[in-house]
């Protein structure tokens, strides 16, 4: 089920000089060789960043994979907590590769199914390998799926009644992104997401590089229609960000290239051959929290998706212990299907 990330992508990652995480950030890659082969790798990352918003000494560990051996995975993640120990850190937390605005989590329920863009897929016996390494969990992080790739799954009638009376209660507007004003819009969702996230659980905020590298990959594979963007009284308050799900085409892609791999995505994208999505982001400014925004974002997103024929989607993560984005989810026909944790290790 997993689905191979391209060699192209995960170089641009790495790199030092390309990515901007490395304006805050530093990491150290490590492998494990078992005569003269690499049986496993990881990455300890120092994240300033993370350190300063927190207040904390966590470090993190990233990029985990290992053949099922105790003794590889143990030292591993030894080696990377005794490099994180030496810059005075006192707690490796993961995996994240490289924070919570990056691939996060290791995978322990819905083995069954593919990961989507973004997310994660591993073994079953990682877990183990983690437990009997010393690391506890720390969170868990819920993914939900709704739809059928088979048939279309109509909008729940109580979604579109809450749209309206939203829309009129608050004097709300909702546009989509504007791909001719790109850069501006880039800013102002670097601005929103920054407000929306500030206080949640291992949050890291975005430089303006980041949002713009970030940005500048998925540009060529954004529908404006998923981008939606509310407006009070002409100020942006909330957004939502939908990507279909480019592993449709990539699953196929065995050997991480990028050609003709690139070429079958656009012409799926082009063609709306694609019938999933992932919901990466929906954000509320603080005050208007609670008042039936996200609705109004989840029901712009599940009209348009269909009007591209996407007939699924997956909404994730979303942290266990937000009671209010887990609850809304499943009022609105949606379910839990899959489960990723974070570890953690006192240093």
């Amino acid at each position: 089920m997993w689905v191979p990330p391209l060699r192209r992508d995960v170089r641009a990652l790495l790199d030092r000089r390309r990515n901007p995480f490395f304006d805050h950030g530093e990491a150290e890659y490590l492998l494990a060789r078992r005569e003269g082969r690499v049986v496993g790798r990881i990455a300890a990352i120092r994240n300033a960043l993370h350190n300063q918003t927190h207040t904390d000494r966590v470090g993190f560990f990233g990029f985990f994979e290992s053949e099922p051996a105790p003794s590889t995975a143990g030292a591993l993640l030894q080696a990377a907590s005794q490099w994180l120990r030496e810059r005075g850190l006192d707690t490796m937390r993961g995996p994240a590769s490289f924070s919570t605005n990056d691939e996060c989590g290791l995978l322990v329920d819905g083995f069954d199914t593919p990961n989507t863009i973004m997310m994660p897929h591993n073994p079953a016996s990682y877990e183990a390998l983690l437990l009997g390494a010393g690391l506890a969990p720390a969170r868990d992080l819920w993914a939900y799926q709704c739809g059928s790739v088979e048939y279309p799954t109509p909008v729940p009638e109580r979604l579109s009644r809450a749209t309206s009376l939203v829309r009129e209660r608050l004097g709300l507007t909702l546009r989509p992104l504007r791909l001719a004003d790109f850069p501006a819009e880039v800013d102002l969702i670097k601005r929103l997401y920054n407000r929306c996230w500030e206080r949640n659980w291992g949050f890291v905020p975005m430089t303006d590089r980041e949002i713009e590298h970030l940005a500048a990959q998925f540009r060529p594979v954004v529908v404006p229609e998923l981008v939606p963007i509310v407006e009070r009284a002409g100020e942006p308050v909330a957004f939502g960000l939908a990507l279909p799900d480019l592993h449709e085409v990539l699953r196929h892609n065995r050997s991480g290239r990028m050609f003709p791999a690139a070429l079958r995505l656009l012409w799926a994208l082009k063609a709306k051959r694609l019938r999933r999505l992932r919901i990466l982001l929906l954000g509320v400014v603080p005050e208007l929290r609670g008042k039936g925004i996200d609705a109004l974002l989840y029901h712009h997103i599940w009209t348009a998706g269909g009007a591209r024929n996407i007939t699924w989607g997956e909404a994730g993560w979303i942290l266990e212990d937000n009671p209010v984005m887990n609850a809304a989810l499943e009022k609105m026909g949606f379910r839990r299907y899959k489960t990723y944790r974070l570890y953690e290790l006192a240093l």
